[in-house]
């Protein structure tokens, strides 16, 4: 069967065309689903860090509440006076208010004087546990997670043993055991140590949480993290409280909806992350669904393990993303041919209708019509070959009318020439549709206000700090954009820096910085901007703070040299490479990993515009210098 250069011609194109789409279509699905698999394992584990920030800003909210409540003066006069009494009803009141599962004092052997929770449960000693012990020891506040046995809970209350009582549910993918119940309870607890006013031990006041079916941080963390977002039904993004390998605490549900509270996790998670201690992250099953999940260890103040914290992301609304990107991707594939149908028709038909008028006229100068000719429109080789025809044509007829007027007894004899060509024309036409996933995260923080109490000091701390950082955010921006010009004054310099030490120095106590001062009282006053130099003082010493987050020291000094006034900061921090330091004063450049990059930008503008100069010496782990001189000036010149 003869098939027709326009099917040749066509069949030719679709298959460059199909095979180029299904190709771009394998790729593009492949390398898209790849990429979602990926940045929402990122995401998990971006997550997963807010989830433990939410874990420990728990734990630091007891600890501070008990720090300072310690730190009141009733307890203090109560416990040396032996007013149990008092003790009893105003420890009571706060363990209500400040919604603690249990808070206990004791002496300074350990020995149990009020029990708030149980209060006709007393004389027994605590000297053993791992927290009170170290605080007898070293007379200093520890917070952790740690492990309560049922006999210690029955002591806190019967309903604090009931509440940490769970049996194990069968769970696919878990691994084997023979336990059937756990009746120990998990808790975050924090004990300090009560000094009197000469600092000597007279107490221990321990408290804390119990984590079992407590849900007020998992859900905390879908609220904030994941926004209660759900599919399908279920919730996109979930977070569980492990005791060992068993869940006490989640927002994963069972198929009936109920919280998987004594589900336990995978086997391989489990030798993972219980047995070495290592943070997991990637695909895994959770009670009946998979997820995309991150789980790290949750330590005691012996730094073993005793649980897991754990965060994930429904897994079935990005395999059918993925399938709905599939599908997309067949459908373009799909359009792209049928469209390409069409094209190549019109194309092939541009080429083909030349040609086959060329074969008619050929037909007819056969046959002998001398006169046939074709139209030369186009412009390429086809129109050539056209013209040339033409010629021939005309060659041809011109030859016969000389053979015919010379030889009119001979039968002329003609040869024909006829040469044809081809055009192949291929186009290649590649889809790659790219997916931008943009990421984003933020953070959201809620806190209670009460009455004005110290109590509350550290969750107003918190408020501010937090609330603080993006305020200080646009402020940098809009000083650094906008930077005033200096109101200059006569200032006195060591008391502008007495004051920035003062509204750092609850900062310092919080990092454990000790600040040391070297003051020289014959510095005159200058002519400067007092909230401009104290806004760089201030940035300074912070910057000096974020630099030693294990504490350190901060040595403060200011002089006189050369007609300036020099004021020197020395800290003890991690200092910064010596490829950094070119760039330290550039806008947006910052070695912190949180921080805009501005604030000694800033700082470098205010000097800058007081005629002084900002300078920084430091080697790496061994500690920064910042020196700021400013001209001794009385009247501006």
């Amino acid at each position: 069967m003869k098939t027709s250069l326009r099917t040749k011609s066509i069949f030719c194109f679709l298959i460059v065309i199909i095979t180029t789409g299904l190709v771009a279509t394998w790729v593009g699905v492949h390398l898209i689903g790849n990429s979602i698999v990926r940045e929402e394992q990122r995401k998990v584990e971006m997550d997963l860090n807010s989830a433990r920030e939410i874990y420990q800003r728990k734990i630091d909210d007891v600890r501070n509440l008990i720090r300072i409540t310690t730190k009141r003066y009733f307890i203090k006069d109560a416990l040396q006076s032996k007013n149990i009494k008092e003790l009893k009803e105003k420890l009571s009141s706060i363990r209500v208010e400040e919604k603690l599962d249990i808070l206990t004092l004791t002496d300074n052997k350990g020995k149990v004087l009020v029990r708030t929770r149980n209060p006709q449960v007393v004389g027994d000693s605590q000297a053993d546990d791992e927290l009170v012990s170290k605080v007898l020891t070293e007379q200093k506040v520890v917070a952790s997670t740690q492990v309560i046995t049922r006999k210690e809970l029955l002591k806190e209350g019967e309903d604090l043993a009931k509440q940490s009582h769970i049996k194990f549910i069968p769970t696919p993918k878990a691994k084997s055991t023979l336990e059937k119940e756990r009746t120990d309870g998990m808790m975050i607890k924090v004990a300090s140590p009560i000094l009197d006013y000469n600092g000597n031990l007279i107490g221990v006041l321990y408290g804390g949480n119990l984590l079992n079916r407590n849900y007020e941080i998992v859900d905390k963390v879908k609220a904030i993290v994941y926004y209660g977002e759900t599919y399908e039904g279920k919730d996109i993004g979930t977070a569980t409280i492990f005791q060992k390998d068993l869940r006490i605490s989640t927002n994963v549900e069972k198929s009936n909806g109920e919280r998987a509270i004594g589900t336990r996790v995978s086997k391989e998670v489990y030798e993972q992350v219980l047995e070495k201690g290592n943070p997991w992250f990637g695909r895994a099953f959770v009670v009946n669904n998979w997820y995309i999940t991150a789980y790290e260890p949750i330590k005691n103040i012996k730094d073993e393990v005793i649980g897991i914290l754990y965060v994930g992301i429904l897994e079935k609304k990005f395999v059918d993303l993925r399938k709905r990107t599939l599908l997309i991707f067949l459908g373009i594939t799909v359009a792209g041919v049928f469209v390409s149908l069409i094209i190549a028709y019109l194309l092939t038909n541009r080429i083909i209708k030349p040609i086959k008028y060329l074969v008619s006229a050929s037909k007819q100068i056969a046959n002998g019509n001398l006169d046939a000719r074709v139209k030369c429109n186009s412009k390429d080789e086809i129109g050539e070959l056209g013209e040339t025809f033409n010629f021939m044509a005309g060659s041809l007829k011109e030859r016969d009318e000389k053979l015919r007027e010379y030889a009119e007894q001979e039968m002329m004899h003609s040869e024909r020439l006829v040469t044809l060509g081809q055009l192949a024309a291929g186009v290649a036409h590649e889809i790659n549709n790219p997916l931008a996933v943009v990421m984003g995260r933020a953070e959201f923080l809620a806190s209670e206000m009460g009455d004005a109490d110290p109590i509350i000091l550290k969750s107003i701390k918190t408020i501010e700090h937090e609330s603080g950082k993006a305020a200080s955010i646009v402020r940098k921006f809009l000083s650094f954009a906008r930077q005033p010009e200096p109101k200059f004054e006569l200032t006195d310099i060591n008391k502008l820096l007495e004051n920035s030490l003062t509204l750092a120095s609850h900062q310092a106590l919080i990092e454990k910085i000790t600040i040391v001062k070297n003051i020289n009282e014959k510095i005159p006053k200058i002519l400067a901007d007092p909230q401009q130099i104290q806004q760089v003082f201030i940035n300074v010493i912070l910057n000096a703070f974020q630099s030693m987050p294990g504490g350190g020291k901060l040595l403060v000094a200011t002089g006189m040299k050369n007609g300036f006034v020099e004021t020197k900061f020395t800290d003890t921090g991690s200092g910064i490479a010596k490829e950094d330091l070119n760039k330290i004063f550039d806008p947006f450049f910052t070695t912190k990993k949180r921080g805009t990059g501005l604030g000694l930008a800033i700082s470098k503008n205010i000097i800058d515009k007081h005629s002084g100069t900002i300078g920084i010496e430091s080697e790496l782990n061994k500690g920064s210098i910042v020196i700021i001189k400013l001209p001794i000036r009385k009247k501006q010149e």
